[in-house]
């Protein structure tokens, strides 16, 4: 089987051909770095996305967050769940750990904006 890719790596953007035997990657062909060629066995095999959202506070308004490493693309809608059950109550610092270990995942959400 071959699936065919866009990069989106880099901005370069390289369409790349993916070739799939048995679950396995055996070529990777148009891309123009191992960057590319990573993404590419990664994107094929156990895609990942780093998810980004917003935080209800106690107060009623909302900050902003992301996972600090990208999660399986199959627990997204999961993850988001639990990012929508959290309530938080400011002061909170950019990069400050919000949810520790989203879904047994060793990811965790947090800040990306400082809220005093």
């Amino acid at each position: 089987m071959t699936k065919n890719l866009t990069c989106i790596i880099c901005p370069r953007g390289c369409n790349m051909k993916v070739e799939v035997e048995d679950g396995k990657v055996i070529n990777v062909g148009g891309n123009t770095g191992k960057r590319g060629y990573d993404y590419a066995v990664s994107e094929v095999t156990n895609p990942v996305r780093t998810v980004t959202s917003t935080i209800k506070l106690e107060n009623g308004s909302m900050i902003p967050v992301k996972t600090d490493k990208p999660i399986p693309k199959d627990l997204i809608f999961k993850c988001m769940e639990e990012i929508n059950k959290v309530n938080i109550k400011p002061p909170i610092k950019i990069g400050q750990v919000l949810i520790e270990n989203i879904l047994d995942t060793g990811v965790n959400v947090i800040a990306t904006r400082s809220i005093k």
